[in-house]
């Protein structure tokens, strides 16, 4: 854990990669020392029709979602540190915002297949 989640404006793929933008939020999970490297999963989802207020505005949405049990402080360093990662990519004109989301742990379940 956790499942870090980009979403982002198709638009902005002029600006960065999508690999860039996994490996940037990637690396603010793991300097947040707050997991086991191994745990940490990012993706990144692009839309092609998004509306932002009244105009088409390129955007940045990143979920963490972590089991519960993290203190508000741990989440808001952890918010930062994404938010500070993705800032130095010195993209322009979009906003970019952060959420961490307590998943529910005792409805979770996980098995991998081989």
């Amino acid at each position: 854990m956790p499942h870090c989640i980009i979403e982002y404006s198709r638009t902005l793929e002029s600006q960065v990669s999508p690999s860039v933008l996994v490996e940037t939020v990637h690396q603010a999970a793991v300097a947040s020392a707050l997991f086991d490297v191994t745990h940490i999963k990012t993706r990144a989802l692009t839309y092609a029709h998004f509306q932002s207020g009244s105009a088409q505005a390129d955007f940045i949405h990143v979920t963490i979602r972590l089991h519960a049990g993290r203190t508000v402080e741990q989440k808001k360093h952890l918010s930062s540190l994404v938010l500070n990662h993705l800032a130095s990519i010195k993209l322009s004109a979009v906003t970019i915002t952060i959420e961490t989301v307590d998943m529910d742990s005792a409805s979770y379940v996980k098995q991998v297949v081989y």
